[in-house]
């Protein structure tokens, strides 16, 4: 098998499965009980918060831990909504390819009245900066743009907007969920809210956290207890969090090395399937993330393309593992101006650290051979081949 959905989730790391399971031998007391096995969970706690913290150049009391990417988007926008409610301010700018963790709860503060604008990504699936600007208004309280996206991989200009965000005043909040621990991020690139999900670093499921600069205000959006400075109550995973600071401790220290391998596979794996005919690359070229690489193939059903490539010992993706489970096609794909009939012909293919030039290869040849197959009896296709309908790749 060849695994290359990384983006949906990956296999957690020897580090983090001996972290956790050390930790729930020895770190199975309740963070909050002031005897000896609490104390001791207290102290694992602290720790990877010390050690996460100093992966992304922050303060420890600026890390808040979550149940993952979706809760600190969440109470990353409520947060800052919430700020500028009070303060009479209430138009919020994001991206239209977003993930829906952030474009749901957009569409949910709409109905609260606020106001939203959904900046173009343009086909290369990149934001300009001076578009940000223009879109600042008085009372733009918040500007939430991803780091890098989770279906076509481009990176974002986060310093550059940041800058802007800062200068003009608003907060900045961005999704780190794909880019940690795959990229460099650090504080010192002037975001004012991060979030973040173990499992997309090697990290066990159902874990996350929130950084928030130091002086944001938080909402809470779960209440009961004390835990995580009165800012997310709910007995704390110490195990999970142990596992997450020893993931991104790994990640982060052969990142260079990891991404500089991804990289050279990556651009193989492109090269490969742009000689597939109507076939294009979908965002930019070189503005991604390492292990990224999303392609739309002209006269098939993504779905298709999926299955038969599983029969041949192949994993991957027509995007979000979010919305697998829809019909209707990618939003990201439409947003960078894929027509419907196109954007239904996607692949998301995410390469881990271990992969190799033969699975590479292999790869390109299963996704030949399944695309000539699906396309062997594809009625659009015979139509396009025959020209009574016009080809747009």
């Amino acid at each position: 098998m060849i695994y290359a959905d990384n983006a949906a989730t990956t296999k957690m790391s020897e580090a983090a499965v001996r972290t956790m399971v050390s930790m729930l031998e020895e770190g199975w007391g309740n963070a909050s009980s002031l005897y000896s096995h609490g104390q001791r969970a207290k102290e694992i706690l602290e720790k990877a918060r010390e050690d996460i913290a100093a992966v992304i150049g922050a303060e420890p009391r600026e890390i808040y831990f979550t149940s993952g990417g979706s809760e600190a988007d969440n109470q990353a926008l409520r947060s800052a909504a919430a700020f500028g409610r009070r303060k009479g301010k209430m138009h919020i700018i994001s991206t239209a390819f977003e993930h829906h963790a952030v474009l749901h709860t957009l569409k949910a503060l709409e109905k609260e009245g606020f106001a939203v604008t959904l900046l173009d990504v343009h086909e290369n699936g990149l934001v300009v900066p001076a578009e940000v600007e223009a879109a600042i208004r008085e009372d733009t309280c918040l500007v939430s743009v991803m780091y890098a996206n989770n279906e076509i991989g481009t990176i974002q200009p986060i310093r550059e907007i940041a800058a802007i965000c800062k200068e003009k005043g608003v907060l900045f909040h961005t999704d780190a969920v794909q880019a940690l621990g795959h990229i460099p991020v650090n504080a010192e690139d002037g975001f004012d809210l991060l979030s973040a999900s173990a499992h997309k670093f090697h990290g066990p499921k159902g874990v996350g956290f929130l950084y928030a600069r130091k002086g944001v205000p938080l909402t809470n959006l779960i209440e009961g207890g004390a835990q995580e400075r009165g800012k997310r109550a709910g007995t704390e995973n110490v195990p999970a969090v142990a596992a997450m600071a020893a993931a991104l401790q790994e990640t982060a220290g052969h990142m260079a090395e990891n991404a500089a391998h991804m990289t050279a596979m990556r651009d193989r794996l492109i090269e490969g399937l742009k000689q597939i005919p109507h076939s294009a690359l979908n965002g930019d070229a070189e503005k991604r993330l390492p292990g990224n690489v999303n392609f739309c193939f002209e006269g098939i059903e993504g779905e298709s393309l999926l299955l038969l490539l599983d029969d041949k010992g192949i994993c991957a993706s027509s995007g979000s593992a979010c919305t697998s489970g829809s019909l209707d096609p990618s939003h990201v794909l439409l947003a960078i101006g894929r027509v419907h009939d196109v954007a239904h012909g996607s692949l998301r293919l995410s390469i881990g650290e271990d992969i190799t030039e033969a699975q590479i290869d292999e790869i390109i040849a299963a996704v030949k051979d399944v695309v000539t197959y699906l396309r062997g009896f594809s009625p659009i296709w015979r139509d396009l081949v025959a020209g009574k309908k016009e080809f747009i790749l």
